[in-house]
């Protein structure tokens, strides 16, 4: 298992130096350039000459490149353009929200995923079954800021259950030191406060959340209907084991296989942020920043923001890679 996790932890250098590499080039393949961007309407040619003279970027390619992975290693992105902050201090503002949101979705998705398609499996056939199927095709082919905009008009504008957009009622004096509203909230003993803050994520979390339900749903459908007919699960039923045991060990663990990989997939894409998710609830998030930044074309924060992601997606495939350790012995044997 330990050779097995350095080796992983190994090929995370040249996946993230090619990363690093094709960013590189791409954001400076873009119409403008860097300096344009800085400059906006007042870029003469004069100008532009001058800034890419301060920052460097009428050296070489390759001494730029360089300059640039230096500085990705000390987190050192410069400061964006549209608020003349540091791209590190917009990282820390906007991605705890993100990362509640995803938090949230990705709870609500395995939550209801994961027992919903193995007893869909376990009924094959029933009225349980169909509906699941049917629900999860409507879940991957209803477009996500549709079903936004539905859920919010119905239990937000109709109902007026939960409230419409943000993460926190501005009335409610709340401190936040982790940029976590829930786990702020019971930090500071303000419990009110967190429950404001689990109500803003109710309806982003269902609308982020329902693609990913609806994948985990059919594949924990269509793994657990291969492994129920496999002859050691028929073994353990002759030997007459009870039912929860033959679940746990022999169903559920060799079932959970294909599904961690799902699950790993659609973390490292929520915790990317969600543009449209965050844009129709108005949450303050990595999604909607990097969308504005792409608008005003702020370099710095599309190359920092970019990386760290791009970075924290294969981590986390990373660790579900580690993961298959836990579920699968043949793992740990090699």
């Amino acid at each position: 298992m330990l050779k097995f996790a350095v080796r992983r932890l190994l090929l995370l250098v040249p996946i993230l130096l090619g990363l690093s590499l094709l960013l590189f080039v791409w954001l400076r393949a873009l119409p403008g350039g860097p300096a344009q961007a800085l400059l906006g309407e007042r870029a003469t040619a004069e100008s532009v000459a001058r800034i890419e003279e301060l920052y460097g970027l009428n050296e070489p390619w390759y001494v730029q490149y360089w300059k640039f992975l230096s500085a990705a290693v000390r987190l050192d992105f410069g400061n964006s353009a549209n608020t003349n902050r540091p791209v590190t201090e917009e990282m820390m503002r906007t991605f705890p929200a993100t990362f509640e949101l995803a938090t949230a979705a990705l709870i609500f998705a395995v939550g209801i995923g994961i027992p919903l398609g193995y007893f869909a499996a376990k009924k094959y056939g029933s009225w349980l079954d169909n509906l699941s199927v049917s629900g999860s095709l409507l879940g991957v082919a209803v477009p996500v800021f549709f079903l936004a905009y539905i859920l919010k008009y119905v239990f937000s504008v109709k109902l007026g259950w939960f409230p419409t957009q943000g993460r926190d009622d501005p009335r409610i004096d709340a401190e936040h030191p982790t940029g976590l509203y829930v786990l702020d909230g019971i930090i500071t003993g303000n419990l009110e406060a967190s429950w404001d803050a689990i109500m803003h994520l109710v309806l982003p979390a269902i609308a982020l959340g329902a693609i990913p339900l609806a994948i985990i749903v059919r594949i924990t459908r269509a793994s657990v209907l291969d492994v129920v007919n496999e002859d050691y699960v028929r073994t353990a039923e002759a030997k007459g084991l009870y039912e929860r045991t033959i679940t746990r060990r022999h169903v559920l663990r060799n079932a959970l296989l294909p599904v961690a990989t799902v699950i790993g997939l659609s973390a490292g894409l929520l915790f990317s942020g969600a543009i449209l998710t965050e844009t129709v609830f108005a949450f303050d998030g990595v999604g909607r920043f990097i969308y504005e930044a792409i608008t005003v074309r702020d370099y710095a924060v599309l190359q920092g923001f970019i990386l760290v992601i791009a970075a924290m997606y294969v981590v986390v495939n990373l660790l579900v890679d580690l993961s298959y350790g836990l579920i699968d012995p043949r793992v740990r044997v090699r």
